[in-house]
């Protein structure tokens, strides 16, 4: 860490539970962030300022002027541009030091196993269940810790699944197969701050698995009413009949 580095995140460094070995662990971490929509906007934008080192940032979609309510890493300049583009810029001009990686297509498949796995940690931002299942069964399968958010209208909520625990569950056991692919944000709307709030958790999660700090959510749904502003943690259980995570299905 040079000096320059020491100035950027002193604030940072002097956290007694962070330190020195828990920046040098951020500068030296790889995240790949899947989805760069209203969860995903601030989170990488406070993983980029927060120094972690390098970013896979994934989206096939264009900028359009109805995310400009919520999808903050955009802006006017951005209409028509790559989501990875335009989020890649706003990055660049933010800390030149974070690596960016740009993928502007679905990542499915073989592709999908592969950068999980060459991840230190997944922040999914997607908006349907499809998509969340296959990010939760790759990270599963390469027990690579899973930050995954979501929002809709005026209710957020955000777990870790940590597959490194054999006790942890992961994001089927959350939802089996009872997703509903018509709650996404274009059918149901949703209120700009409360992304913010969601996606800004994640990235302190994310920075608190990577640099060793704290307890993370693993095990746990932390969910917000944001009409009363209330707060609730609720225990997430494994199960052991899980398709994805039980230990038949991983053996």
């Amino acid at each position: 860490m040079n000096d320059d580095q020491l100035l950027r995140y002193s604030r940072q460094i002097m956290l007694p539970e962070f330190d020195v070995a828990g920046q040098q662990a951020l500068l030296d971490a790889k995240a790949l962030i899947v989805g760069l929509g209203g969860l995903g906007s601030p989170a990488a934008l406070y993983l980029a300022a927060t120094g972690i080192g390098s970013l896979t940032l994934v989206d096939y979609d264009t900028v359009d002027v109805s995310n400009l309510q919520r999808q903050i890493i955009h802006d006017e300049k951005s209409l028509g541009q790559a989501k990875v583009d335009s989020a890649a810029e706003r990055i660049a001009a933010l800390n030149p030091d974070t690596r960016v990686e740009r993928v502007a297509s679905a990542l499915e498949g073989a592709a999908l196993t592969a950068a999980v796995a060459d991840a230190d940690v997944v922040l999914d931002g997607t908006d349907n269940f499809r998509a969340r299942y296959a990010i939760n069964e790759a990270c599963v399968q390469a027990n690579t810790p899973l930050v995954s958010g979501a929002a809709i209208r005026l209710e957020g909520q955000v777990t870790v699944i940590d597959p490194r625990r054999d006790d942890a569950p992961c994001y089927r056991c959350l939802y089996g197969d009872a997703g509903d692919e018509a709650l996404n944000c274009a059918e149901n709307g949703v209120a700009a701050p409360l992304v913010g709030i969601i996606g800004s958790v994640q990235a302190l999660e994310a920075v608190k698995i990577v640099a060793g700090v704290g307890e993370s959510l693993a095990g746990h749904v932390l969910h917000l009413d944001a009409k009363r502003m209330e707060w609730r943690k609720f225990t997430l259980t494994k199960d052991p009949n899980c398709p994805t995570c039980s230990r038949a299905t991983r053996a």
